[in-house]
Protein backbone atom coordinates (compact mmCIF):
# COMPACT_ATOMS: atom_id res chain seq x y z
CA UNK A 1 0.00 0.00 0.00
CA UNK A 2 0.91 3.66 -0.33
CA UNK A 3 1.40 5.91 2.68
CA UNK A 4 1.30 9.70 2.89
CA UNK A 5 3.08 11.32 5.83
CA UNK A 6 2.26 14.99 6.45
CA UNK A 7 4.56 16.65 8.98
CA UNK A 8 3.40 20.06 10.19
CA UNK A 9 5.82 20.35 13.11
CA UNK A 10 7.65 23.68 12.77
CA UNK A 11 11.00 21.83 12.68
CA UNK A 12 11.88 19.71 9.67
CA UNK A 13 11.48 15.96 10.21
CA UNK A 14 14.98 15.06 9.09
CA UNK A 15 14.78 11.52 10.50
CA UNK A 16 11.52 10.71 8.74
CA UNK A 17 12.83 12.14 5.48
CA UNK A 18 16.02 10.10 5.70
CA UNK A 19 14.20 6.81 6.37
CA UNK A 20 11.90 7.12 3.33
CA UNK A 21 14.13 9.16 0.97
CA UNK A 22 14.42 6.32 -1.57
CA UNK A 23 10.93 4.85 -1.10
CA UNK A 24 8.32 5.56 -3.83
CA UNK A 25 5.53 4.05 -1.70
CA UNK A 26 5.86 6.65 1.05
CA UNK A 27 5.23 10.29 0.15
CA UNK A 28 6.65 12.64 2.78
CA UNK A 29 5.33 16.22 2.88
CA UNK A 30 6.80 18.56 5.49
CA UNK A 31 5.80 22.15 6.27
CA UNK A 32 8.50 23.80 8.39
CA UNK A 33 10.47 26.91 9.16
CA UNK A 34 13.70 26.69 7.17
CA UNK A 35 15.11 30.18 6.66
CA UNK A 36 17.64 28.95 4.09
CA UNK A 37 18.97 26.35 6.52
CA UNK A 38 19.37 28.77 9.43
CA UNK A 39 16.58 27.33 11.59
CA UNK A 40 17.07 24.03 13.42
CA UNK A 41 17.74 21.36 12.19
CA UNK A 42 18.74 23.14 8.94
CA UNK A 43 17.61 20.36 6.58
CA UNK A 44 14.49 20.25 4.41
CA UNK A 45 15.24 22.63 1.56
CA UNK A 46 12.73 22.76 -1.28
CA UNK A 47 15.14 20.98 -3.63
CA UNK A 48 15.44 17.93 -1.35
CA UNK A 49 13.03 15.72 -3.30
CA UNK A 50 14.13 12.14 -2.66
CA UNK A 51 16.58 9.98 -4.59
CA UNK A 52 16.66 6.84 -6.72
CA UNK A 53 13.21 5.26 -6.97
CA UNK A 54 12.04 7.74 -4.32
CA UNK A 55 12.81 10.87 -6.34
CA UNK A 56 9.76 13.15 -6.28
CA UNK A 57 8.30 11.52 -3.18
CA UNK A 58 9.71 14.05 -0.72
CA UNK A 59 8.02 17.47 -0.68
CA UNK A 60 9.49 20.19 1.53
CA UNK A 61 7.36 23.29 2.09
CA UNK A 62 10.40 25.15 3.36
CA UNK A 63 9.33 28.54 4.68
CA UNK A 64 11.93 31.30 4.39
CA UNK A 65 12.09 34.90 5.57
CA UNK A 66 12.30 34.37 9.32
CA UNK A 67 9.57 36.09 11.30
CA UNK A 68 9.24 39.15 9.10
CA UNK A 69 6.30 38.61 9.36
CA UNK A 70 5.73 35.19 10.98
CA UNK A 71 3.82 32.55 9.04
CA UNK A 72 0.26 31.97 10.15
CA UNK A 73 -3.13 30.81 8.92
CA UNK A 74 -3.18 32.55 5.49
CA UNK A 75 0.22 31.04 4.65
CA UNK A 76 -0.67 27.50 5.77
CA UNK A 77 -4.04 27.67 3.98
CA UNK A 78 -2.20 28.69 0.80
CA UNK A 79 0.29 25.84 1.19
CA UNK A 80 -2.49 23.28 1.63
CA UNK A 81 -4.44 24.69 -1.34
CA UNK A 82 -1.55 24.92 -3.80
CA UNK A 83 0.86 22.13 -2.76
CA UNK A 84 -0.22 19.71 -0.04
CA UNK A 85 -3.73 18.73 -1.12
CA UNK A 86 -3.16 18.63 -4.91
CA UNK A 87 -0.15 16.34 -4.48
CA UNK A 88 -1.94 14.25 -1.83
CA UNK A 89 -4.88 13.60 -4.17
CA UNK A 90 -2.59 12.89 -7.12
CA UNK A 91 -0.58 10.37 -5.05
CA UNK A 92 -3.83 8.72 -3.84
CA UNK A 93 -2.51 7.00 -0.69
CA UNK A 94 -4.15 4.14 1.20
CA UNK A 95 -3.55 5.82 4.56
CA UNK A 96 -2.45 9.25 5.81
CA UNK A 97 -0.22 9.71 8.87
CA UNK A 98 0.30 13.15 10.40
CA UNK A 99 3.33 14.11 12.43
CA UNK A 100 1.20 16.45 14.51
CA UNK A 101 3.68 18.68 16.27
CA UNK A 102 2.01 21.89 17.38
CA UNK A 103 5.04 24.16 17.78
CA UNK A 104 3.94 26.20 14.74
CA UNK A 105 0.93 27.20 16.86
CA UNK A 106 0.51 30.76 18.07
CA UNK A 107 2.06 31.12 21.53
CA UNK A 108 5.57 29.78 20.88
CA UNK A 109 8.48 32.26 21.27
CA UNK A 110 10.84 32.87 18.29
CA UNK A 111 13.56 30.35 19.28
CA UNK A 112 10.90 27.60 19.37
CA UNK A 113 9.18 28.61 16.13
CA UNK A 114 7.53 31.98 16.50
CA UNK A 115 4.76 31.18 14.00
CA UNK A 116 1.08 32.12 14.43
CA UNK A 117 -0.98 29.14 13.21
CA UNK A 118 -4.32 29.00 15.05
CA UNK A 119 -5.99 25.96 16.58
CA UNK A 120 -8.85 26.45 14.08
CA UNK A 121 -6.41 26.23 11.18
CA UNK A 122 -5.00 22.92 12.47
CA UNK A 123 -8.59 21.65 12.59
CA UNK A 124 -9.18 22.81 9.02
CA UNK A 125 -5.99 21.06 7.81
CA UNK A 126 -7.10 17.86 9.56
CA UNK A 127 -10.50 18.04 7.89
CA UNK A 128 -8.83 18.55 4.51
CA UNK A 129 -6.64 15.48 4.95
CA UNK A 130 -9.75 13.44 5.78
CA UNK A 131 -10.79 13.83 2.13
CA UNK A 132 -7.84 11.61 1.12
CA UNK A 133 -7.54 7.80 1.47
CA UNK A 134 -11.24 7.45 2.27
CA UNK A 135 -10.70 9.23 5.58
CA UNK A 136 -8.04 6.75 6.81
CA UNK A 137 -6.13 9.31 8.85
CA UNK A 138 -3.95 8.96 11.95
CA UNK A 139 -2.57 11.91 13.92
CA UNK A 140 0.49 11.25 16.10
CA UNK A 141 1.10 13.96 18.70
CA UNK A 142 4.68 15.23 18.49
CA UNK A 143 6.31 18.48 19.55
CA UNK A 144 4.98 21.64 21.08
CA UNK A 145 6.25 23.65 24.01
CA UNK A 146 3.27 25.75 25.04
CA UNK A 147 0.74 23.66 26.93
CA UNK A 148 -2.27 25.87 26.17
CA UNK A 149 -1.47 25.96 22.44
CA UNK A 150 -1.00 22.16 22.34
CA UNK A 151 -4.27 21.55 24.20
CA UNK A 152 -6.31 23.92 22.03
CA UNK A 153 -4.92 22.59 18.73
CA UNK A 154 -5.22 18.94 19.79
CA UNK A 155 -8.83 19.43 20.88
CA UNK A 156 -9.84 20.94 17.52
CA UNK A 157 -8.03 18.21 15.57
CA UNK A 158 -9.74 15.44 17.57
CA UNK A 159 -13.07 17.19 17.04
CA UNK A 160 -12.38 17.21 13.27
CA UNK A 161 -11.54 13.48 13.37
CA UNK A 162 -14.84 12.80 15.16
CA UNK A 163 -16.70 14.52 12.31
CA UNK A 164 -17.95 17.39 14.46
CA UNK A 165 -18.77 20.71 12.84
CA UNK A 166 -15.78 23.02 13.21
CA UNK A 167 -15.91 26.69 14.06
CA UNK A 168 -15.27 28.61 10.84
CA UNK A 169 -12.04 30.51 10.38
CA UNK A 170 -12.47 34.30 10.82
CA UNK A 171 -13.49 36.24 7.72
CA UNK A 172 -10.39 38.41 8.15
CA UNK A 173 -8.15 35.32 7.86
CA UNK A 174 -9.95 34.10 4.74
CA UNK A 175 -9.56 37.51 3.09
CA UNK A 176 -5.87 37.88 3.94
CA UNK A 177 -3.30 37.13 1.25
CA UNK A 178 -0.23 35.07 2.23
CA UNK A 179 2.79 37.27 2.97
CA UNK A 180 5.47 37.95 0.34
CA UNK A 181 8.01 35.55 1.88
CA UNK A 182 5.44 32.75 1.86
CA UNK A 183 4.55 33.45 -1.78
CA UNK A 184 8.23 33.27 -2.76
CA UNK A 185 8.64 30.04 -0.78
CA UNK A 186 5.61 28.41 -2.42
CA UNK A 187 6.64 29.54 -5.91
CA UNK A 188 10.01 27.84 -5.40
CA UNK A 189 8.35 24.64 -4.14
CA UNK A 190 5.90 24.52 -7.06
CA UNK A 191 8.75 25.13 -9.51
CA UNK A 192 10.63 22.14 -8.06
CA UNK A 193 7.67 19.79 -7.56
CA UNK A 194 5.95 20.47 -10.90
CA UNK A 195 8.57 18.17 -12.45
CA UNK A 196 6.97 15.29 -10.54
CA UNK A 197 3.37 16.34 -9.87
CA UNK A 198 1.29 17.85 -12.69
CA UNK A 199 -1.48 18.85 -10.26
CA UNK A 200 0.51 21.75 -8.77
CA UNK A 201 1.13 23.49 -12.10
CA UNK A 202 -2.31 25.07 -12.33
CA UNK A 203 -1.86 26.69 -8.91
CA UNK A 204 1.36 28.57 -9.73
CA UNK A 205 -0.49 31.75 -10.83
CA UNK A 206 -2.72 31.79 -7.72
CA UNK A 207 -0.16 31.29 -4.95
CA UNK A 208 -0.62 34.88 -3.78
CA UNK A 209 -4.42 34.67 -3.60
CA UNK A 210 -6.34 34.78 -0.34
CA UNK A 211 -8.50 31.76 0.52
CA UNK A 212 -11.66 33.57 -0.64
CA UNK A 213 -10.06 34.87 -3.86
CA UNK A 214 -9.01 31.33 -4.74
CA UNK A 215 -12.48 30.03 -3.93
CA UNK A 216 -14.09 32.62 -6.22
CA UNK A 217 -11.68 31.72 -9.03
CA UNK A 218 -12.52 28.02 -8.67
CA UNK A 219 -16.24 28.81 -8.80
CA UNK A 220 -15.77 30.91 -11.94
CA UNK A 221 -13.75 28.10 -13.57
CA UNK A 222 -16.48 25.56 -12.82
CA UNK A 223 -19.16 27.89 -14.21
CA UNK A 224 -17.11 28.44 -17.39
CA UNK A 225 -16.57 24.70 -17.90
CA UNK A 226 -20.29 24.02 -17.31
CA UNK A 227 -21.28 26.74 -19.80
CA UNK A 228 -18.87 25.40 -22.44
CA UNK A 229 -20.13 21.84 -21.92
CA UNK A 230 -23.72 23.02 -22.29
CA UNK A 231 -22.85 24.92 -25.48
CA UNK A 232 -21.10 21.84 -26.87
CA UNK A 233 -24.17 19.66 -26.23
CA UNK A 234 -26.47 22.22 -27.92
CA UNK A 235 -24.17 22.43 -30.97
CA UNK A 236 -24.00 18.65 -31.24
CA UNK A 237 -27.79 18.34 -30.99
CA UNK A 238 -28.27 21.00 -33.68
CA UNK A 239 -25.88 19.13 -35.99
CA UNK A 240 -27.81 15.91 -35.43
CA UNK A 241 -31.15 17.61 -36.16
CA UNK A 242 -30.06 19.32 -39.40
CA UNK A 243 -29.57 16.11 -41.50
CA UNK A 244 -33.05 14.98 -40.44
CA UNK A 245 -34.54 18.23 -41.77
CA UNK A 246 -32.69 17.77 -45.08
CA UNK A 247 -33.98 14.20 -45.39
CA UNK A 248 -37.56 15.41 -44.84
CA UNK A 249 -37.20 17.94 -47.69
CA UNK A 250 -35.84 15.27 -50.02
CA UNK A 251 -38.71 12.89 -49.31
CA UNK A 252 -41.20 15.64 -50.12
Amino acid sequence: GKILIVDWDVHHGNGTQQVFYRDPNVLYISLHRHDDGNFFPGSGAADEVGSGAGEGFTVNVAWTGGLDPPMGDPEYLAAFRTVVMPIAHEFAPDVVLVSAGFDAADGHPPPLGGYKVSAKCFGYMTRQLMTVAGGALVLALEGGHDLTAICDASEVCVSALLGNELEPLPEETLQQKPNANAVRSLEKIIQVQSQYWTSVRRFAPTVGYSFLEAQRRDTEEVETVTALASLSVMTEKRQQDEPMEEEELMTQ
